[in-house]
């Protein structure tokens, strides 16, 4: 089990940790740590406080990523789907929530906002070429394959 350290702000202090809410759930689920209710407009967005800061070891992110639920019943979704949270931010982890419906959300206190996956990260380095390998694929993209299977 990979241990990480987490401050509440003073805004956190009545709300649950990110929290697990299965056994083999992959992401953890952020809580609105707003004080009070937030309405975000059909197509506006807002940036959702969570009361808490992470100090992740070297080597790993926090990608905060949409609900589930929220997306297909509401309409709502992250903004920057997935954020990232590096292991050397030490701010206060935001929600920038997107509200693709035609209705008002409103978010109040304690609402489970986002879910947070925590990912090992490899480093690159790069080598700078003339030319790149070939591949059946090619420079194939943004379609290429057609959207049924007889490629159409």
């Amino acid at each position: 089990m990979l241990k990480a350290q987490i401050k509440r702000l003073p805004h956190n202090a009545d709300l649950p940790l990110p929290t697990y809410m299965s056994e083999h759930a992959a992401g953890l689920d952020l809580y609105a740590a707003v004080s009070q209710e937030l309405i975000i407009g059909p197509g506006d967005w807002k940036l959702v406080p969570t009361g808490l800061a992470l100090a992740l070891p070297p080597g790993y992110e926090a990608q905060v990523r949409p609900r589930s639920g929220l997306a297909l019943k509401q309409g709502i979704s992250v903004l920057n789907t997935p954020g990232t949270v590096d292991a050397d931010y030490r701010g206060e982890v935001g929600v920038i929530l997107m509200n693709h419906s035609k209705n008002d959300l409103v978010v109040k206190r304690g609402d489970r906002i986002a879910q947070m996956i925590i990912n090992k990260i490899e480093r690159i380095e790069f080598e700078e070429v003339t030319e790149l390998s070939d591949t059946e694929r090619g420079a194939g993209g943004f379609g290429h394959t057609g959207v049924s299977h007889g490629k159409n």
